[in-house]
């Protein structure tokens, strides 16, 4: 691990933002899509594993989520998730591209006992 490289786990069973929202009917008649219950159980859960860093510079997140089932999974809304409770939690100081550049590197494999994410953030340099 050099310096510039941070690397943690979440053993909790990765799960994606994306599928399976919900949709509820606000007072005013509108209505408003928001995430599965999957989702919100683990971003209401992965803070005890998590501490605020306030990246604010451009780094690559590879993670390597590995899952309870062999079910296939899109591997950029497992990264969804994974951003917005870095984000939430105070990791990163934004998931938008000027500070997540890349994904390099990451994987979804199985394990059925442990399922995690192995998190490894990495300063990059950037060319202007």
């Amino acid at each position: 691990m050099s310096q510039h490289e941070i690397q943690f786990v979440i053993p909790i069973a990765p799960v994606t933002k994306k599928n399976h929202s919900r949709i509820v009917h606000l007072r005013n008649g509108a209505h408003a899509l928001i995430p599965s219950k999957p989702y919100k159980v683990y971003a209401d859960s992965v803070g005890p594993f998590l501490r605020p860093l306030g990246i604010d510079y451009p780094v690559n997140i590879k993670a390597t989520f590995y899952m309870q089932t062999r079910r296939i999974v899109d591997l950029p809304n497992l990264h969804a998730a994974l951003h917005d409770v870095l984000k939430d939690f105070g990791v990163i100081a934004d998931d938008d591209s000027r500070i997540v550049v890349a994904t390099d590197g990451s994987r979804v494999r199985y394990d059925k006992e442990r399922p995690r994410t192995e998190v490894v953030i990495e300063r990059v340099a950037v060319d202007n």
